[in-house]
């Protein structure tokens, strides 16, 4: 598979650097980088984004992310590898992604499971996680960069 273009972010390097910077910050939070390791894979998933699959497969392993947990993440609901922490995180990764799929895209059911395990500040970093994963999904997505490949 070969891409359509290069990145958008690369062809306009002056767009890459804030949203590395922004995905940086996103690290400052407080949130475990496990956590936040599999909200950018549940997202990458759902969307699609093979590159980003790729890419948070590989940097989920580096952080500590087992096998068995990065080979359970799309069916989290039925498998016991998760905190209650990290459930709360992938639904809420789940319903800011798929915005369009509900009347209500972010029930407070899922909001009020959230807030009960992360503070404001956890919150905003997983908030951007799902953003700035989401937004390089589209971006990867709509361009077909290919698993594995670099940028």
């Amino acid at each position: 598979m070969n891409a359509r273009m290069k990145n958008p972010a690369v062809v306009l390097p002056e767009a890459m650097q804030p949203l590395l910077d922004v995905f940086k910050a996103t690290r400052q939070g407080g949130v475990p980088e496990a956590t936040l390791e599999l909200v950018h894979l549940r997202a990458s998933q759902i969307n699609g984004c093979s590159f980003c699959v790729d890419g948070g497969v590989k940097s989920a392993r580096k952080n500590g992310v087992s096998d068995e947990r990065l080979f359970a993440v799309a069916a989290w609901r039925e498998a016991p590898y998760f905190s209650d922490a990290e459930r709360a995180a992938l639904a809420l990764t789940e319903a800011a992604t798929r915005l369009a799929d509900s009347a209500d895209p972010v029930p407070d059911a899922v909001w009020d499971e959230a807030a009960d395990h992360f503070d404001e500040r956890q919150l905003a970093a997983i908030i951007l996680t799902i953003g700035v994963t989401n937004l390089f999904n589209r971006l990867n997505a709509t361009t077909k960069q290919p698993a594995g490949a670099g940028w």
